[in-house]
C-alpha cells in the first residue's frame, strides 16, 4: 500500500485515503454517527471506495442509535464505540467471510463525537476506533482514541475530524509497528492546536507485547496532549470520565518511590479535604500526580523503567495516576476545571509552596505573580501544606536557587504554612491567602515521617540498605521486590 518512494510530507490527507482504497485487501465498515460524519466522506471522494468499503452508515438521532447498538450510559463514551465495534465487526464477519474471509483484511472504522453547535462549543470531543486485521482469517485487533477539538466553529471541527480519521486509519494499517511513527502521523496537516489526542489505546493479539503505558507518554512527548491518566490497576484511563463532575484531591511528587510520607500528606489532607462544605457528600477523587519534567533523566530522555516502576508502586496503593506537562500549579487547575466544577484540593510540602512564591517563575505572565495566584484560586481550589523538618529545608534552601527571607531554621523546628516566612514583599500576599482559607496548613501529621526523604530511601535500595523498607509501604515493598525495581536485588536479602 505503501508507496516507498514517497516523502513524508507527500502524505496528504487524500493521498493517503487513495492509497488505503488502491489496496484490494482491505475491507469493510465505516460508521459514524453523533457530529462525527467526515471520515468516510475523504474515501469517496477521492475514488476507488468500491474496493474498500463494504458499508457505510451514519446515525445522528439517539433513537435511531439505540435501535441498532443498543442503549448506553452516554452517547459519546467509549462504551458506545466498543458497541459500535462489536455490532459492526460481527456483522461483517457473518456476511463476508465465507466470500472473501480467506483474502481480505477486514476492518471496521467507527467514531462517536460530540462537536460544536449553534448552541454552544463546550466539550468538543470524540471517540474512534479501528477493529481491523493484519492478515486475513488471523483474530482482529483494536486501537481506540479519544480527541478534543479546539476549532471555534462546527464546520472546522468537522473538517478537521474528517483529516484526523484519515490519519488514524492510515496509521493503523501502515504504522501498527512502529508507535512513534504513528502518533506522530496522527495530526498531519493539522496540528496541536486543533486536535489534543489525550488516550491512545492498543489491544489485541498482535499488540500483545505493546505497553499502552508508553504509549500514552508518547503522546505528552509528541505534544499531542498535556497529560495522561492511569487507573490503580496500572491501565491506562481516560481523565473526563474519570474526573467529571468529582472533588479532587491531588498529590504532586516524584514518588520514587512512593513512602510513607507521601501517604500521610494525603491521608491527613484528606481527612480535612472532606470536611470542607462543597465536598461533604461529595464524590472524591485523590490522585498522585507527576509532572513530564519529574520523569526525565540526566539526558532528557524518559527511563520507562524508571517510569513504569512508579506506576506500579503507585498502582499497589490503589490510586490513580496523573502525569502532566503543568509546572505551574494554576495550569494544573485550569486542567481540572475542563471536567469539574466542584472543589479541588492541592496536597503539597512546604518546599513546593515556597517555589510558588518565587517571582521568577511567572516572567512570562504579565500580571506575574498576581496573576498566577488569581488563576489558582478563582476557582474554588485550596491548597493543604504538609509541614517539614528545619533540616530538610535548609536543605532545600541550599540545594535550590528558591529565594527565602528567613535564615536557616533549627533542624529540629517544624516548619508549616503558618510559620513559613516568604520573601518580604510577598509576605502580605501569603498572610491574604492564608487567613482566607486558600490555604490551609495539614494538621496531624505524622512527626516520624518527616525524617523520611525518597532520594535517600532510593540510594538505599541501590545499596542494599534494609532500612529502605522501613520508609515505604509494605505494599510497595513487595512490588520492589517481586520486580526488582530501582537496582533492587535478591541478594540484598542474603
Amino acid at each position: 500500500m505503501k508507496d516507498p518512494q514517497m516523502e513524508p510530507k507527500e502524505l496528504t490527507t487524500n493521498r493517503k485515503a487513495f492509497l488505503v482504497n488502491l489496496d484490494q485487501n482491505v475491507y469493510g465498515t465505516f460508521a459514524e454517527i453523533g457530529a462525527g460524519q467526515e471520515v468516510a466522506r475523504h474515501f469517496f471522494k477521492v475514488g476507488g471506495a468500491a474496493g474498500t468499503i463494504a458499508k457505510s452508515m451514519s446515525a445522528y438521532d439517539m433513537k435511531f442509535s439505540d435501535e441498532i447498538y443498543g442503549k448506553a450510559s452516554r452517547y459519546v463514551s467509549r462504551e458506545r464505540l466498543i458497541q459500535m465495534l462489536d455490532h459492526e465487526y460481527a456483522l461483517l464477519n457473518e456476511r463476508l467471510s465465507a466470500d472473501r474471509g480467506k483474502d481480505s483484511t477486514f476492518f471496521v472504522y467507527a467514531n462517536t463525537v460530540a462537536a460544536a453547535s449553534y448552541h454552544s462549543n463546550k466539550n468538543c470531543h470524540g471517540w474512534m476506533g479501528m477493529r481491523y486485521q493484519i492478515r486475513p482469517e488471523a483474530p482482529p485487533n483494536d486501537i481506540i482514541v479519544h480527541v478534543r477539538m479546539w476549532d471555534k466553529t462546527p464546520t472546522a471541527q468537522q473538517e478537521a475530524l474528517g483529516m484526523f480519521g484519515v490519519n488514524f486509519i492510515w496509521a493503523s494499517l501502515i504504522y501498527f509497528e512502529d508507535i512513534d511513527m504513528f502518533v506522530s502521523s496522527l495530526i498531519d496537516h493539522l496540528g496541536i492546536e486543533r486536535i489534543e489526542v489525550d488516550m491512545l489505546e492498543f489491544h489485541g493479539p498482535d499488540f500483545k507485547k505493546l505497553d499502552n503505558r508508553i504509549v500514552a507518554m508518547k503522546l505528552v512527548e509528541n505534544g499531542l496532549t498535556n497529560a495522561v491518566m492511569f487507573g490503580p490497576d496500572g491501565n491506562v484511563r481516560q481523565p473526563s470520565e474519570e474526573l467529571y463532575k468529582k472533588c479532587i484531591l491531588v498529590e504532586r511528587g516524584s514518588f520514587r518511590p512512593v513512602t510513607h510520607v507521601n501517604l500521610d500528606m494525603l491521608t491527613c489532607a484528606g481527612a480535612q479535604f472532606v470536611q470542607e462544605d462543597g465536598v461533604q457528600g461529595e464524590e472524591v477523587m485523590a490522585m498522585l500526580e507527576m509532572t513530564m519534567k519529574n520523569l526525565l533523566g540526566k539526558d532528557e530522555q524518559i527511563d520507562y523503567d524508571d517510569f513504569k516502576a512508579r506506576i506500579d508502586t503507585i498502582s499497589a496503593l490503589g490510586y490513580h495516576v496523573l502525569v502532566s506537562n503543568y509546572m505551574e500549579y494554576y495550569r494544573l487547575s485550569a486542567y481540572f476545571r475542563r471536567f469539574t466544577q466542584k472543589t479541588v484540593g492541592m496536597v503539597l510540602g512546604i518546599n513546593h509552596l515556597q517555589a510558588i512564591f518565587d517571582e521568577d517563575y511567572y516572567d512570562h505572565l504579565d500580571g506575574g505573580i498576581l496573576e498566577s495566584v488569581g488563576r489558582l484560586f478563582k476557582a474554588n481550589v485550596k491548597m493543604y501544606v504538609y509541614p517539614m523538618k528545619g533540616e530538610g529545608y535548609n536543605s532545600f534552601i541550599t540545594g535550590s536557587n528558591e529565594k527565602t527571607s528567613s535564615d536557616n531554621f533549627a533542624r529540629e523546628m517544624v516548619i508549616t504554612a503558618d510559620n513559613l516566612k516568604v520573601q518580604s514583599d510577598l509576605r502580605h500576599l501569603y498572610a491574604y491567602l492564608l487567613e482566607n482559607h486558600y490555604i490551609e496548613p495539614v494538621v496531624g501529621a505524622n512527626i516520624s515521617h518527616l525524617e523520611i526523604f525518597s532520594r535517600e530511601t532510593l540510594k538505599q535500595i541501590a545499596e542494599g540498605d534494609p532500612e529502605w523498607e522501613k520508609s515505604v509501604p509494605r505494599e510497595v515493598v513487595d512490588v520492589i521486590k517481586e520486580r526488582n525495581f530501582w537496582g533492587y536485588s535478591e541478594k540484598n536479602d542474603e
